[in-house]
């Protein structure tokens, strides 16, 4: 057949309605046609926006003479415009079917089949959501490496090029520490168990005095806050000097002693004298070493942001001590684009487990404990930072985990002492102190409870500084 294309005119405004003006296609010579295609007309309208037009009503004739007019086709039968696509503000709605109501109808698509499609529906998003229930199982990395893998020889490689092969290379000790420790030297060909054993080896040495004390170092700055070497990655030339030398090499030989458990370590720094001793400030002493690192008085310092976590649910009863097991979480993990880490506003009991099980994420910030200078888990850090911002007064009086423990640090002391409210502050001093209040401070937290409940006085418990700090 022949396609009359462009019957329009080009006047994309111009419109046909039943009752309105017609279009007339005169054909040259009597011809076959089968069938008749609308298509939508595009309309200039707001710049980036496209309106399509359709055919809503139509009524199809045919003559040979151009007299007497036959109907061959009309749109009488076609389904309303559903609500949602009809323009409210038309003075006549046009009657034409939609996109899915087409679709469905060319499928001879049934009521009851509707229904069940939507039934279908409705079983599949429920059992996505009980699949997304349940909690995801635990996975692990596990590979083998094959013995071929491991096998040399090893060179290295001149300008960093496999093509350039320089001289080989054999698992030994560091050349540069023959003369002060013990060395070893093994061939090419052993394999990986060999190498890690030799390694290993060499590090516990009873003849090899860096390992030992770079332990020791680290238990002592554990405690004291400050190591006798107060570079604890660094015991070479760039690092810092020793301020007791000889009591490192004592500690150094204990451990060894104590076939390297470090426990007994623990017990000889804290029942020491020195240890013990007050952290009273001295003028005099303060003139000469202000920082005390000779030791002359108790060098005061501020307990890390996971023990001050710890503390708040020790002192609030809370602390599950349970040992082992599945860590847990202080934000949220998503998983879109990009791994996103969203900090919990509320710690439920579910968190309420000691620090060392939370699972720290390289991209995750934990409001209290970063605020309280926890290291970015990105990178080593042999030894924490200690600042003093207004962030930290304003997370530990306003966030919601520190208003929690302080409610149950209030319901804990009135369970002690149900009634007497100076009993009850005594209670709560001994509880986070270790001590009974003065005078002064049962005086003023008297009138704290009073005027604003006992809850208030646990809140500024937990805030003050002598609950963090270590004297």
């Amino acid at each position: 057949m022949d396609v009359a294309e462009q019957a329009i005119d080009g006047d994309y405004d111009s419109q046909y309605y039943a009752d309105g003006p017609a279009l007339t296609i005169e054909l040259a010579e009597p011809a076959m046609v089968d069938r008749v295609v609308f298509s939508s007309a595009r309309r200039g309208g707001v710049p980036g926006h496209t309106k399509y037009l359709f055919v809503a009503e139509y009524r199809i004739e045919v003559s040979l003479d151009g007299q007497s007019w036959q109907e061959v086709a009309h749109g009488r039968d076609r389904k309303p415009v559903p609500k949602k696509y009809a323009n409210p503000n038309a003075a006549v709605q046009p009657e034409f079917m939609s996109h899915l109501d087409f679709r469905l109808t060319r499928l001879g698509q049934t009521e009851e089949e509707k229904q069940t499609e939507k039934d279908i529906r409705r079983e599949i998003k429920q059992l996505k959501e009980k699949i997304e229930s349940i909690e995801p199982l635990p996975t692990a990395f596990l590979g083998t490496r094959l013995p071929e893998d491991a096998q040399g020889p090893f060179n290295i490689f001149i300008g960093g090029s496999p093509q350039r092969r320089g001289y080989e290379v054999v698992p030994a000790s560091l050349s540069t520490l023959d003369r002060v420790m013990p060395t070893y030297r093994l061939a090419g060909n052993v394999d990986e168990s060999q190498r890690r054993l030799a390694l290993a080896k060499w590090l516990t040495d009873s003849e090899n005095p860096l390992t030992p004390r770079v332990l020791a170092n680290r238990i002592w700055q554990y405690h004291f806050g400050i190591g006798i070497v107060d570079t604890p990655n660094d015991f070479g030339y760039m690092g810092g000097e020793p301020t007791h030398p000889e009591l490192l090499d004592f500690l150094a030989s204990k451990l060894i002693e104590n076939n390297w458990q470090p426990k007994a370590m623990h017990k000889l720094l804290m029942l020491s004298d020195t240890y013990r001793q007050s952290s009273v400030w001295n003028t005099n002493s303060a003139k000469v070493d202000a920082d005390s690192r000779l030791l002359w008085r108790f060098p005061p310092r501020r307990l890390s942001a996971e023990e001050i976590r710890d503390t708040f649910l020790s002192l609030s009863g809370q602390l599950d001590t349970t040992m082992g097991g599945p860590g847990f979480r202080l934000y949220e993990f998503m998983l879109d684009t990009v791994t996103t880490y969203i900090p919990l506003d509320n710690h439920g009991p579910e968190t309420y487990r000691r620090a060392i099980y939370h699972h720290n994420a390289r991209a995750s910030v934990v409001d209290l404990m970063t605020d309280f200078d926890q290291p970015d888990c990105t990178l080593s850090a042999p030894r924490r930072t200690q600042t003093t911002t207004p962030l930290q007064a304003l997370t530990m009086m306003n966030h919601s985990f520190t208003r929690d423990m302080a409610d149950h640090f209030a319901l804990r002391v009135r369970k002690q002492v149900p009634e007497v409210l100076d009993k009850q502050v005594q209670a709560a001093f001994q509880i986070a102190y270790h001590r009974q209040p003065d005078e002064g401070e049962l005086k003023q937290s008297l009138k704290v409870v009073k005027d604003h409940g006992l809850r208030a006085l646990c809140r500024a418990i937990l805030n003050s500084s002598e609950l963090i700090h270590v004297n």
